[in-house]
Order: structure tokens, then C-alpha cells, then sequence
């Protein structure tokens, strides 16, 4: 999308929001869009019994015109035809806080926008989603695990804030680093494309700590032998692939009650490969939907759990020249900062566009207020549509 220069960011992104739904209104057919997109606010919702969430990230944003604009149409076929039209979509999602993948995940995951640098190897310095859930609902450690890329990632699951203290964060899956220390000494199989850690700085390397799981465990939590996930690993064509493989598994095996998922391949748009970037897109597309799938398909999941799907922050106009368009997102123009979010699950309306304003860190209250835990440091506010 192409922004007027005469526009000030609020308005830029007001722009935005209304561009996605109106492709959306033209995407369905416009005999359909005036019951569809009517909208009259939730009562109090009532808690279910039992319910499940499960966050699905996407580290590196992918911009509207190779997703919601008409050209962008062909790349997100699953969001838009399968998912869409059982959710309730939010059409702009502002990130205010720092454009970096893991402190921009960190943010949330707290509900904050973290100030750390973003290729420091330190935990959130407030309480995570996780611990708020662990310890108001006085859940085990295993109900909480996050699966996501290693650049960093490795502390995301547990912060540093003295309140909650050590031991209340979730369990941390990083797949590449599982599958580098499984790999046998002087393998000459290749799984580089698996194994590349970090799009930005190819070179950083963070080291391990946290509640990181260890390839000891692996069939111990996983009911994977070494061998085998080895084995599978070279059927998978990337890194989020790797993780979602993995994602399955740990539902599979131990059906946690929040379950975050953080994807990364999106993020390749950095090499300055335009065709590596829409591969990106089109593969978090259809991995969402392979998610969702299994949603409906494991017993413990299905008809009880809500499903967010978003991308952490955007990525640069073509029209800053100060920025590098899709490549990168350093200008924290509207087009790097406004993004989506998608939610779907039981008690949550089918088809819906939500056109006002929120911001990224209304994600933890609004999951708090679902689930019946306080996430009482947060900065956001739970959203009435859908909490």
C-alpha cells in the first residue's frame, strides 16, 4: 500500500486498516459484506470450562501488498478462504515499541513493550503471559511451552521480575538447536537450510540458558527417538516447518493449555531475495491452516481452545527513503508498525472486521480475561470483542 505524504501515522494506519477491509469486503462478494461486517459488541463472555489458547507469531511482517491488497491476494489463499471467514479479524494492530524480533515478541508476551536490546541474551524484564497463567491458575509446568526460532529466543519463556521469581515461566522449544545437537558427529547430509539461525546478523549466535528443552529430553516430552527426528527432519523444506513438526508433537504428547508458536521464515526478506520473502509468506499461510487443522483434529483441542494468529511488527513502505521496503523495518513508518491480528475458537465471531484501533500488547490481558488470569502489569487492555 502506497501512503499519502500528507497523512500523519495515525491517519497512515487508519488508511491501512480500512485498505484491508476493504479487500476484504471485495474478496467475499459485496451481497455479503453488509451482514458479515455488521458488528455489535459481546456481552460478558462467559468462561469455558477447560479451554485452550494457542498464539501463532510471525517474526518479520509480511506488508499488505503481498498479503491483503488485490495483487497479494494469491499468497495468503489459507487465510483468507479458510480462516477468515471463522474469525474475528482486527484490522489495525500498532506496535509502538521496538521493531527487533525477539524484544518485539517479548513485548507480546508481557503485555509491555520491553526496552532491551533485541540481540541480548536476557529474559523479559516483566511477567510473562506464561507466568501470569502458571501462577494465578496454579498450573504445572508442562501446561506452558513455547516453540520458537533460536536467534534469542531461548529466555522468552521465563522473566526476570522478582514477583513471580524462578520456576513459573513456560518450557522452551527451540527446534534448529534440538536438531543441531542431535545431528551426528560428521554428518554429510546437509541440513544447513534448516539450521540458519538468524536473517539479521547471520553471525550471532545466543547462548543457551532458560527453561530451554534439552535433546535429553527429547523423547522423554516428545516420544521421539533421535534417530527418528532426525530422520524426519529431511522431508522438511525450513526452519518453521522444523517448528511446527514439533509444535504437533508437544500436542500431541502433552495437549499444554497455552501453547505460543513463534515463526520465522518470513524474516528471509532481510537477504534481499524478493521471491525467498513471498515463499515466506505463502508458507506461514499455509502452516497456520496446518495448525488449525490440528486444532480440530486432536481431541484435547478441538472445540475448546482460540487461536491468535499476528505478526509481531510490518515491514517498510516501498515509498521511505529511508527505509528498504520489504527487506527491512527500520523507519517505524505505519506500514512497519500497523499490522493484523486474526482470532478464532469457540464463543468468537465468524466473519467479523474490526476496524478500530488497539495495540499489540492488548494480546495478554485479552487471553488473561479469557482464560481467568490477571495480567495486572501489562500495559494493554483486554479487547471486549473477543475476552
Amino acid at each position: 500500500m502506497k501512503f499519502r505524504s500528507d497523512l500523519n501515522p495515525r491517519e497512515q494506519a487508519q488508511a491501512l486498516a480500512w485498505s484491508r477491509r476493504d479487500f476484504l469486503r471485495s474478496s467475499i462478494g459485496v451481497a455479503a459484506a453488509s451482514s458479515m461486517f455488521s458488528f455489535a459488541p459481546l456481552s460478558a463472555l462467559a468462561q469455558l470450562k477447560n479451554q485452550k489458547v494457542v498464539v501463532v507469531t510471525f517474526g518479520g511482517g509480511a506488508r499488505d501488498e503481498e498479503t491483503f491488497a488485490p495483487a497479494g491476494q494469491e499468497n495468503i489463499p489459507n487465510l483468507l478462504k479458510t480462516l477468515f471467514p471463522q474469525s474475528t479479524l482486527y484490522t489495525q494492530v500498532v506496535n509502538r515499541g521496538i521493531l527487533g524480533h525477539y524484544v518485539a515478541t517479548a513485548s507480546l508476551a508481557t503485555g509491555v513493550y520491553e526496552t532491551f536490546n533485541n540481540f541480548a541474551t536476557v529474559p523479559p524484564q516483566n511477567p510473562t503471559i506464561f507466568e501470569y497463567f502458571r501462577k494465578d491458575l496454579k498450573r504445572p509446568l508442562n501446561d506452558a511451552w513455547v516453540v520458537a526460532p533460536s536467534n534469542g529466543f531461548n529466555r522468552i519463556g521465563e522473566s526476570s521480575n522478582r514477583s513471580y521469581g524462578a520456576g513459573l515461566g513456560a518450557g522452551v522449544i527451540l527446534p534448529k538447536h534440538l536438531l543441531q545437537a542431535s545431528l551426528p558427529t560428521g554428518s554429510s547430509t546437509d541440513y544447513s537450510h534448516l539450521l540458519r539461525d538468524n536473517y539479521e546478523t547471520p553471525f550471532y549466535t545466543p547462548e543457551l540458558a532458560g527453561n530451554e528443552l534439552q535433546m535429553q529430553h527429547l523423547e522423554q516430552i516428545l516420544k521421539l527417538s533421535v534417530n527418528d527426528f532426525v530422520h524426519h527432519a529431511l522431508s522438511l523444506a525450513s526452519p518453521d516447518e522444523l517448528s511446527v513438526y514439533i509444535a504437533k508433537q508437544l500436542m500431541r504428547q502433552m495437549a499444554p493449555s497455552l501453547l505460543w508458536i513463534t515463526l520465522h521464515d518470513i524474516d528471509i526478506a532481510h537477504s534481499g531475495a524478493y521471491s525467498l520473502y513471498i515463499d515466506g509468506i505463502q508458507r506461514s499461510d499455509r502452516l497456520c491452516a496446518e495448525i488449525w487443522k490440528t486444532i480440530q483434529a486432536e481431541p484435547e483441542y478441538k472445540d475448546r481452545t482460540t487461536m491468535f494468529i499476528l505478526p509481531d511488527f510490518g515491514r517498510d513502505s516501498d515509498m521511505d527513503a529511508s527505509g528498504n521496503g520489504f527487506q527491512h523495518h527500520r523507519t517505524g513508518d505505519a506500514l512497519s508498525r500497523t499490522t493484523w491480528m486474526m482470532v478464532l475458537g469457540p464463543d468468537t465471531r465468524q466473519g467479523i472486521v474490526i476496524d478500530r484501533p488497539i495495540e499489540s500488547v492488548d494480546l495478554v490481558p485479552t487471553i488473561g480475561a479469557r482464560l481467568g488470569f490477571d495480567a495486572r502489569f501489562s500495559q494493554g487492555k483486554p479487547l471486549t470483542e473477543i475476552a
